[in-house]
């Protein structure tokens, strides 16, 4: 009988399924392929930690001197070595995992070389980060990885499942979207494009002013994909190429806004949990040194989010200064902009759960953002949650023909975005939108504190290996 082909992934999902015709299957000889991650032998018997790369949890491999004829060379088998073999599925109920496959054939694929990097002890991020081609193989990472891809479904699904439209926005464009002039230029050869699309072009710095349109035809809309600032920065949190999250709504205001990404980062953060539950316990019991990442994404969903005002925050910030708490940035004022330990200090000990700050000056935020009555302030708001300060950044668009083409006049911004301008002409709405970075979101969900561990090949100043 032909031995059955099966990967780790659907081995436990037989088991664990009660499916009698499905557990009939496991009877017959398996057959697996993958790599080792452990191997340790005595004279007669020995054990390979056994993955194939479609599961986090890998499995036991028992091969026996007696049952095996080249026992001695799969003994000295490397960590790191491909494999094919063909074993029996044995129920183990008294051991640490529920079953194990005894082996009656194994053929060596590649044998790892004896310079590999990752062997069985602790590696410091900072050395993988020196061996990103090899990195995804380290517990960490595969569970990160792993994370990142259910978070991608995730955002994709809470958008089609409201039937937003998903939009491709281009990388390369002619406006820096946010004005702040952190950008890369794209060369041709040796030729700047001016010379080849007759203007000069940058890598995109956000994809909502290109996205925006698209909502005036199909209501609900959103771009998710790859975005680029020239900062040269060397913090935890900046990167030069991240993925950003952008929907735009029409006929919709802050509030609309507000109800959208609340809803948002609760179902990622649900999606996550159910569907990543293996990762997410490595997270919490391994890398949250509380223990408590699970504890604390479990409360963000059943929290209800508040509102607090700009001007509310400032008034709070200034009175913990009074009552002695020691701020870095203690020069409290209105109109500075807030920074992380500001938000952190309103959201863990003022709130104790997650709060959007709205109504900031005008002068802190975009031009397209929606002038309030006062006229010093927009209808701006962040999501602001424990441990990580600001998450999401949203706003009411400013759809008022008149003070939008003021505002862009000021900032010197047409000709160059007059397309932009014309929009408010043409039937345009009252509108909102909001943008979510990707990987500082997979940061908050795994706890993972640097950007450049959750993302597969980071960019970021002076670091271009890859």
């Amino acid at each position: 009988m032909e031995p059955l082909s099966i990967t780790i992934y659907d081995l436990y999902a037989f088991f664990y399924s009660k499916d009698e015709e499905l557990l009939k299957e496991l009877k017959k000889d398996l057959y697996l392929e993958g790599w080792i991650r452990g191997n340790r032998a005595s004279k007669e018997v020995g054990f390979i930690d056994f993955n194939d790369g479609t599961n986090f949890r890998g499995i036991q491999l028992v091969y026996d001197k007696k049952e095996i004829e080249n026992f001695n060379e799969v003994s000295k088998l490397k960590v790191g070595s491909s494999i094919r073999v063909v074993g029996k599925f044995t129920l183990t109920p008294d051991a640490k995992q529920p079953f194990e496959v005894h082996l009656k054939y194994l053929e060596v694929v590649n044998e790892c070389a004896e310079d590999y990097p990752l062997q069985k002890k602790y590696h410091t991020p900072e050395f993988l980060r020196e061996i990103a081609h090899l990195r995804p193989r380290a517990n960490l990472f595969n569970a990160l990885f792993r994370v990142r891809n259910t978070l991608t479904m995730a955002i994709h699904h809470f958008f089609q499942e409201r039937n937003f439209m998903y939009v491709h926005t281009p990388i390369i464009t002619g406006s820096d979207a946010e004005g702040a002039g952190e950008v890369f230029n794209v060369v041709t050869g040796e030729k700047r494009t001016n010379e080849f699309f007759g203007k000069d072009a940058i890598l995109t710095v956000s994809g909502q002013l290109h996205v925006e349109p698209f909502a005036m035809s199909f209501r609900d809309v959103y771009t998710f994909g790859p975005t680029f600032r020239a900062e040269n920065s060397n913090t935890p949190r900046h990167a030069s190429e991240f993925w950003m999250i952008e929907p735009e709504m029409a006929f919709a205001n802050l509030e609309d806004d507000m109800h959208l990404i609340e809803d948002c980062i609760k179902y990622c953060i649900e999606s996550v949990l159910e569907h990543s539950p293996l990762e997410m316990e490595f997270f919490n019991n391994i890398v949250d040194k509380s223990r408590t990442l699970i504890e604390r994404l479990t409360s963000i969903v059943e929290s209800e989010f508040k509102k607090m005002t700009y001007t509310e925050a400032i008034e709070v910030l200034i009175k913990a200064v009074k009552d002695g708490h020691e701020f870095e940035n203690k020069d409290i004022k209105w109109g500075m902009d807030l920074q992380t330990e500001h938000e952190r200090y309103i959201t863990e000990n003022i709130i104790k759960g997650p709060v959007f700050i709205i109504d900031y000056p005008k002068d802190l935020k975009a031009f397209y953002m929606y002038l309030n009555d006062d006229h010093k302030t927009v209808a701006a708001c962040d999501l602001l949650v424990p441990y990580v300060g600001e998450l999401v950044g949203g706003s009411q668009r400013e759809h008022r023909y008149d003070l939008l083409k003021q505002k862009m006049e000021q900032m010197h911004l047409l000709p160059e975005l007059k397309w932009y301008l014309d929009l408010r002409k043409y039937g345009f709405t009252p509108s909102a939108g909001f943008g979510i970075g990707f990987d500082r979101l997979l940061m908050y969900i795994t706890g993972v504190s640097n950007i450049r561990d959750v993302q597969p090949y980071p960019r970021s100043a002076n670091a271009l290996k890859y």
